[in-house]
């Protein structure tokens, strides 16, 4: 009698630890069937993020279409960020076109850095006004569009590269100010890279 309780008590401690082992695969099942679509609405939202070059081996980034901080009380270290695939290698020139009211003076305060994937191809300018584009469809009245040469990279490598501007005139779009200052005569809009001709 002793021993058959014994038996009875293994037997039902034997089922419970291989339910809780059938349990815990199905949980861990479960679990990655579900951490894996995550993962791929997470690269679906990055693809279509990704900005490819054009059949002409011109770059255009837009500010819309960035990922960026901008702090309108300390604006020194605004930034925004670009992922980018590259097709073609070479010299590029590199654009960069701001709203404006003052055709004459950009008002940045600093220069801008470009850099490209964290390396050593980076740009330090302070934007000044190249090229007057008078009725673009970027800006509205009381503002022009003006591009800035700010200079020429080459590329050696292509695929997935990020690019990242940093600048007091990356703003949001709903910005808004009291006092009269670079901000409201200036606002940061694209950046882009043409191929260099010679």
């Amino acid at each position: 009698m002793y021993n058959r309780k014994i038996l009875k008590i293994s037997n039902l401690v034997m089922r419970k630890s291989i339910l809780i082992w059938v349990l815990a695969v199905f949980i861990v099942m479960a679990y990655s069937c579900g951490n894996s679509s995550v993962k791929s609405t997470a690269n679906n939202y990055r693809k279509e993020k990704v900005i490819r070059q054009k059949e002409d081996g011109s770059l255009s980034l837009s500010l819309d279409k960035a990922d960026f901080y901008s702090d309108v009380v300390d604006r020194n270290c605004n930034t925004a960020e670009w992922s980018v695939v590259l097709s073609k290698s070479g010299r590029y020139d590199v654009w960069l076109s701001s709203a404006t009211k003052d055709t004459n003076d950009l008002k940045y305060k600093n220069p801008v850095l470009i850099s490209l994937q964290d390396q050593a191809l980076w740009i330090e300018r302070r934007p000044s006004c190249d090229k007057i584009i008078h009725n673009s469809g970027d800006v509205s009245f009381p503002y022009f569009r003006a591009d800035s040469f700010l200079g020429t990279l080459y590329i050696q490598d292509t695929g997935k590269f990020n690019i990242q501007i940093i600048s007091e005139q990356i703003l949001p779009k709903d910005y808004k100010s009291d006092k009269k200052s670079g901000a409201d005569l200036a606002k940061l809009l694209s950046l882009s890279f043409k191929p260099s001709k010679r």
